[in-house]
């Protein structure tokens, strides 16, 4: 986080809120999460902090002022997902302020979060996704690297953050699970498949050669050359890797890690797999998450029916 915008010393408020990121970094919170909470928490710091006006200390923050921010957000442009998001982040922010005792409540709780649509992202069939995974294998360079970013997303249904943090440490060649760290640090074990074995083996051959001759070992999964030493593949660079072969084979540059992964749990609900199951390799805490999967497709066959049939 930065300091402030002033050359003072930084705000009663803006401490706060880096004790508040120094305690998710403690907790090894996700990079993810970490990022998402510095912006969020940090927005909300400086429009408590309007130039020539003393900033608002923690005990001063109500309900209202909340409110006024989320209001600002929207009129800025934000999507609701995006001012939940961020009401979320204040949400975490002020439980950990009442939590160490710097403010009595949690404003933040008061307010309402804003209705966000039931909506996924297109999702490609079952035959589309593996038409496009099998046109990465044949791509030059990182092809097979990339081929196993795109097995482990849709044969896995990880999201981005827990393929970015796979170790060769997690992986049991034998039995074919990985161990994954999802939100909140919790581990789950996953099985794979025969197509991400495959192409596991050839990428671990691979492997070898972001090393140079002598060059101490990194157990990260995903490599590529930083500044000429290997370093493990960023969140960033993987969504790059999907968008870019999504654009090159199929023209759609809406596609994304997600895409991957909602695919996973609507092609294997489609196959009339438990949804229990399908909570449990995706990682939700809440069946209810889960089930968003049944009643969109339910929505979706009852479009088609309207459509279609002659009497409906």
């Amino acid at each position: 986080m930065s300091q402030s915008l002033l050359s003072s010393p930084p705000s009663e408020l803006q401490e706060a809120a880096d004790r508040f990121i120094d305690s998710l970094r403690r907790k090894n919170s996700s990079a993810h999460t970490i990022r998402n909470y510095s912006i969020d928490v940090e927005q909300f710091v400086l429009y408590c902090s309007p130039l020539g006006q003393a900033p608002l200390l923690p005990t001063e923050i109500d309900r209202l002022a909340i409110r006024a921010f989320v209001g600002e957000r929207f009129r800025s442009g934000a999507s609701s997902r995006t001012v939940a998001r961020k009401l979320a982040s204040l949400r975490a922010f002020f439980n950990f302020l009442v939590r160490e005792g710097s403010v009595e409540a949690n404003p933040a709780k008061l307010v309402a979060t804003p209705k966000i649509p039931k909506t996924l992202p297109n999702v490609p069939t079952a035959e589309e996704t593996n038409r496009l995974i099998d046109q990465v294998a044949d791509a030059a360079g990182d092809g097979v690297r990339d081929r196993l970013v795109f097995e482990l997303l849709y044969g896995c249904g990880l999201r981005v953050s827990e393929l970015e943090g796979l170790n060769l440490s997690d992986f049991d060649f034998g039995e074919r699970w990985v161990r994954v760290r999802g939100k909140g640090r919790k581990e789950r074990q996953t099985p794979y498949g025969k197509a991400v074995s495959e192409v596991l083996a050839i990428y671990l051959e691979e492997r070898r050669e972001y090393f140079r001759p002598g060059e101490p070992q990194n157990d990260a999964l995903l490599l590529h050359r930083w500044r000429g030493s290997p370093a493990r593949l960023t969140d960033r660079s993987i969504r790059r890797i999907v968008k870019k072969y999504a654009v090159a084979f199929t023209g759609d540059p809406s596609m994304h890690p997600h895409t991957l992964r909602h695919a996973f749990a609507t092609h294997l609900l489609g196959a009339g797999a438990d949804l229990r199951a399908i909570q449990e390799l995706l990682g939700h805490a809440s069946l209810s998450t889960t089930q968003k999967y049944t009643q969109l497709s339910l929505e979706r066959l009852m479009h088609v029916y309207d459509g279609a049939h002659p009497k409906a």
